[in-house]
């Protein structure tokens, strides 16, 4: 027993460690963001495709209705991975991945707007928390830095994000994680492909490792890891244990880009942190 939970708990570890490589490879890759989140998903599409197809898992949509809100979600996936990228880009692999999360507090925050729930004051408390946390990452508010505009650009990509958790979680329950993933990809890939048009791919050939890295790795292999996880803990302990993302990212960071937070950064980030972990604990007891 103790074997299998070691097991369940490596896994959960290695999906977050898989994930947190987003922060390198999105700050690494030579390419607009916008490109980049393209073949993001054209590469993660085709590889959950492919395991999908090896698993055996029934791709059809249960309903019609399912549509707008697989539709309406995507974009506000590719809309977070977009901005996610903007904050990477124009400030540090911390600044970015810490600001990205305050979503867990976003969504307590939005949730009543969505769901029949009541409003618990204590989100406003959490959301203060977070708000401070922010601040502290980047005390001199000027909107010329771009370590500002990276912070506001990573708690755009957390709003992006929460909205398109909030609205799968009120219109789609049925359908098995790793299917939806690539449901969202493949809508992505479709709905944004004037982007190829647009903005400069020339790179291509030079970054198509990394490319295939973000897609496969990050994206493919590391949410349908953390899916499978799901399995085995419940989603208030995976968040927990989700956490560690943003000090996985700056350990990566500092080997590869040679990237050193600051003091700012630690402080910021953990209070950012602790109001994420306060809330799934909360959230679990309730």
């Amino acid at each position: 027993m103790q074997k299998n939970h070691t097991q369940h708990l490596s896994g959960l570890l290695l999906a977050t460690l898989f994930i947190s490589t987003s922060g390198v490879l999105g700050k690494y890759i030579a390419m607009p963001s916008e490109v980049i989140v393209w073949f993001r998903s054209a590469f993660a599409a085709i590889f959950l495709f492919i395991f999908c197809k090896y698993k055996k898992f029934n791709l059809k949509l249960n309903s019609k209705k399912d549509y707008v809100p697989f539709t309406i979600s995507a974009l506000f996936m590719a809309a977070h991975w977009i901005t996610y990228f903007y904050a990477l880009k124009l400030s540090n692999v911390a600044l970015g991945m810490l600001s990205l999360f305050t979503f867990p507090v976003i969504i307590a925050l939005l949730e009543p707007l969505f769901i029949k729930t009541k409003f618990n004051p204590i989100h406003i408390v959490l959301g203060i928390l977070v708000f401070i946390g922010v601040y502290i990452l980047a005390p001199n508010f000027d909107l010329e830095s771009n370590q500002i505009k990276g912070i506001l650009f990573g708690v755009l990509s957390a709003f992006c994000y929460a909205i398109r958790i909030l609205i799968l979680k009120q219109h789609v329950t049925n359908y098995n994680g790793t299917v939806l993933m690539l449901y969202q990809t493949l809508i992505i890939t479709i709905c944004i492909v004037p982007i190829l048009f647009i903005f400069d791919v020339s790179a291509l050939e030079t970054q198509l490792p990394y490319l295939l890295l973000l897609g496969l790795l990050t994206t493919a292999i590391g949410h349908s890891l953390l899916v499978h996880s799901l399995n085995y803990f419940s989603v208030s302990t995976a968040s927990i244990i989700a956490s560690v993302q943003p000090i996985f990212g700056i350990i990566l960071a500092y080997f590869f880009l040679n990237e050193i937070p600051t003091w700012n950064t630690f402080w910021g980030g953990l209070l950012i942190l602790s109001t994420v972990v306060i809330e799934s604990v909360r959230s679990k007891k309730g």
